[in-house]
């Protein structure tokens, strides 16, 4: 507002708030022509000059009441002692104009100061609301000029209606069941910023968002959700009982909402709440993979099989078991894996159990599962423990050289293709033996998922395994390697053997598991 219009409003505010008390001689406020009023003063005491200017002659006057001085009137600045408090008794003895009021003898007297104050709060109370206006009007303009809602406005509303959502829906601490075929995936994984290369975590970031568990900036920033993976499988590598751990809001039917904005690949089967600080990783006591192949792997290379024919006879099937058995306790693995040297205690890992199950025929072939449980795994270190064995089996390489892979000794160790592994199931024995039975929260354990993790591997894992297996041969190329690899030769010897099967390793276009090289 203009500083004319300003005082404009504030002259309004004193002929409201005094209009009675500076009506000219001979007028009745409110009443045009009317007649002459006894004892009308003839100017405003607040007017300043110009009230004085057209002043009529001197009015009538009076005296102070009985009583004493009015307050107002008898005190000043000074109160407390000073040049002011004598101002005041001067004040309190000059003649003041008399002002006839319709009311008891008492409100005779006008008192100027008082009268001021009211009209300069009037005055603010006036000013203030113009200027909010003015300003609300401004924010209006700018709006239609820019054709935009403020940013920074609607970001605040944004915000505020997140906060209301929180609040409605708060986030507790849960685990999920996951399964899903890791073919066309470049692991588990999730690569922030990169989306050159897809992994399982970006489709299920995705659909916790869309369904509403989680807010968009949490999946932007995973840490805010507390998001924490079992197990960190590689590319192409699948799992039928895979676990997270995450922070998401309790939504109504949330698995059938997750699942909904997911493809029919990756599934959340089960859905199961946890203690405020559990963490899917360190809380895993052994995890349990496994590992399917066609039997024909295990023929004799002085053989000629065909691979739609061959049938795994019961006494290869038991030297196999025996081989497998011998990875059972705690061994030095520095040789499964890579970027670990023989005295590196991480290399130093614990194999509860290993064995091959019973073959069964799918599409003409034969096929057979490997299973391992073990503490956890290094990189690659489960394809070189099978990759070993086959050498072995197929006549390669002599059985001792197993108990000379955990020396020190570098040995050439061949690396299995990643296409049959998969996770098969995560353990928590002791959280199940602490929290499962204390009435707050239930042991991760799912029994009763057990069905749906069978159908899935029907219809997504194995037919996913079988069908690659028979178009790539990704099994019958990789045995074809086999005869490039020295397995008594020295360490020098031996890089020239690593550099041919890494070439050949990479047409598969896997990686294997990795549990904790996180």
């Amino acid at each position: 507002m203009s500083p004319q219009k300003e005082e404009q409003a504030a002259q309004g505010v004193l002929s409201i708030v005094c209009g009675p008390l500076c009506q000219p001689e001979g007028t009745v406020p409110g009443v045009e022509g009317a007649g002459p009023r006894p004892g009308a003063v003839a100017a405003c005491p607040l007017a300043g000059s110009s009230g004085a200017e057209n002043a009529a002659p001197e009015p009538p006057t009076c005296r102070l009441p009985p009583d004493g001085p009015s307050p107002a009137l008898a005190t000043g600045p000074g109160e407390q002692g000073g040049p002011g408090r004598e101002e005041g008794r001067e004040r309190s003895s000059q003649e003041l104009p008399l002002r006839h009021f319709e009311g008891p003898p008492s409100c005779l007297l006008f008192r100027p100061l008082q009268v001021l104050a009211m009209a300069e709060d009037l005055r603010a109370a006036v000013t203030s609301p113009t200027k909010r206006l003015n300003s609300g009007s401004e924010a209006v303009e700018r709006v239609e000029e820019n054709g935009h809602q403020n940013k920074r406005l609607k970001r605040d509303a944004d915000e505020e209606d997140v906060e209301d959502q929180n609040k409605k829906s708060p986030k507790r601490k849960i685990v999920l069941l996951m399964a899903y075929s890791g073919k066309g995936y470049h692991g588990m994984q999730r690569n922030v910023g990169s989306s050159q290369f897809k992994t399982i975590e970006d489709d299920l970031v995705s659909a916790l968002v869309q369904s509403g568990c989680i807010p968009e900036n949490h999946g932007e920033d995973m840490k805010k959700m507390s998001f924490q993976r079992c197990a960190r499988t590689d590319k192409g590598v699948s799992a039928a009982g895979q676990i997270v751990s995450l922070k998401v809001r309790l939504i109504d039917d949330i698995l059938e909402k997750i699942n909904n904005h997911l493809p029919s690949h990756i599934r959340i089967l089960g859905l199961k709440r946890v203690t405020g600080g559990f963490n899917s990783k360190n809380k895993c006591d052994a995890r349990t993979y496994s590992y399917m192949l066609p039997t024909f792997a295990f023929a004799h290379k002085d053989h000629d099989v065909q691979e739609e024919v061959y049938r795994l006879d019961k006494e290869t099937l038991e030297k196999v078991n025996k081989l497998l058995a011998c990875y059972k306790g705690t061994h030095n693995f520095h040789n499964f894996t890579s970027q670990k040297g023989p005295k590196d205690p991480s290399a130093k890992r614990y194999i509860m159990e290993m064995y091959c199950g019973e073959p069964f025929v799918r599409e003409n072939i034969e096929f057979a599962v490997i299973k391992v449980k073990g503490q956890s795994f290094m990189m690659h270190q489960i394809r070189k423990m099978i990759g070993l064995v086959i050498a072995i089996v197929k006549g390669y390489a002599a059985e001792s050289i197993i108990e000379r892979s955990w020396g020190e000794e570098k040995v050439d160790v061949p690396k299995a293709p990643g296409l049959g592994l998969v996770l098969e199931r995560v353990h928590f024995e002791k959280y199940n033996r602490r929290f499962g039975n204390d009435g707050l929260h239930e042991p991760l354990e799912w029994t009763e998922e057990e069905e749906k993790i069978a159908v899935f591997k029907e219809q997504h894992i194995y037919p996913t395994i079988i069908n690659t297996e028979r178009e790539e041969k990704s099994m019958a190329n990789w045995l074809n390697t086999l005869s490039i690899h020295d397995f008594n030769s020295s360490a020098v010897g031996m890089q020239a053997n690593n550099k041919n099967s890494k070439n050949s390793s990479d047409l598969e276009g896997s990686d294997g598991c990795d549990d904790d090289s996180d």
